[in-house]
């Protein structure tokens, strides 16, 4: 682009409770660019759904420049989520991005941000990722869209990442499209990103490398019983997946993380219908079976005797 084109014009829709961290790092890398570049390459727009103040997670309030309907000349928008963002989706704020969506711009979701382009029907036929915890949650209640555990996706005018670091990964990705590797390498060296993550890598890669060090052996049976929370494997399966003898794997877990694998792959299942029970309004029994138990009685025992409370509880509370 020439000095003489106008700022691409970004908006960033803030949720309420939205992650300070992930919107940080969608925000810096352009405000790094402009002035790596000595000039404005990108101006923004902060929103909110009533055009009022919302508090962050970490309980700072922000105040927005506007409502959405008053926001303008739109390049790129990018909705940024935070907790128990499964059931947000204001009307006023659906009919806009909807809108938006026609117009032809480029839209974005960041974190959790990705249930309100969901809710607004923007991800069908696209492949997308979401945060972590709602990785499940979100391939549950919408079935029919790609949901991919990568730390970013980007697909025709539709960008959404996992949110924290992840969301500094995209944003300079994109910047590199907009203006080159140039402006890129810049922006890295003022933002102190010594390391730009591709749209390949997965998140959790942290726990994967932490376990790797231990035992690559143990970081692969990892992989495979988080791969089969429904369809759970016996020891012998997992054991026979990785190259290693059933006594083998046990030694493994034993030695390294003082527990039997059957402890371990039972932790992971009740992690996973925790994130079910908190992030969808999928019944009781339907979790007990998507985590991999033959009854629902059965579910709610092993439930209390890991958090101290049942699953029904868990939801209320």
């Amino acid at each position: 682009m020439s000095a003489h084109e106008p700022p691409i014009k970004l908006v960033f829709l803030l949720t309420p409770d939205f992650a300070m961290l992930a919107f940080g790092s969608a925000i810096e890398p352009y405000r790094a660019a402009n002035i790596a570049a000595g000039r404005k390459l990108y101006d923004w727009t902060i929103i909110t759904a009533d055009g009022k103040p919302v508090n962050a997670g970490n309980g700072l309030l922000v105040t927005p420049d506007c409502a959405p309907e008053d926001a303008v000349d739109v390049d790129r928008l990018f909705v940024c989520g935070g907790v128990q963002m499964q059931q947000y989706k204001p009307d006023n704020v659906i009919r806009w991005l909807q809108n938006q969506a026609q117009r032809g711009t480029a839209i974005g979701a960041v974190s959790t941000g990705a249930w309100v382009l969901a809710h607004a029907g923007l991800l069908q036929g696209y492949r997308c990722t979401i945060h972590w915890q709602s990785l499940d949650a979100l391939r549950e209640d919408f079935p029919d869209i790609k949901v991919d555990p990568s730390v970013y996706v980007l697909e025709e005018r539709r960008y959404t990442c996992c949110g924290g670091t992840g969301a500094l990964d995209m944003m300079v990705h994109l910047i590199a499209e907009d203006y080159g590797d140039d402006v890129v390498t810049d922006v890295c060296t003022w933002l102190f990103h010594d390391r730009v993550r591709v749209s390949t890598d997965v998140q959790g890669v942290a726990q994967q490398t932490a376990l790797a060090r231990k035992s690559p052996k143990l970081a692969a049976a990892f992989r495979v019983m988080s791969a089969h929370i429904e369809d759970r494997l016996t020891p012998g399966q997992i054991s026979a997946q990785i190259g290693v003898s059933q006594r083998q794997l046990e030694r493994l877990f034993q030695r390294h993380l003082d527990c039997t694998p059957q402890q371990k792959y039972l932790d992971l299942r009740l992690q996973h219908a925790r994130r079910l029970l908190l992030e969808t309004s999928l019944p009781i029994l339907d979790i007990s079976i998507a985590a991999g138990f033959t009854s629902q009685s059965h579910f709610t025992k092993c439930y209390r005797e890991r958090y101290q409370r049942t699953p029904r509880s868990e939801r209320l509370g």
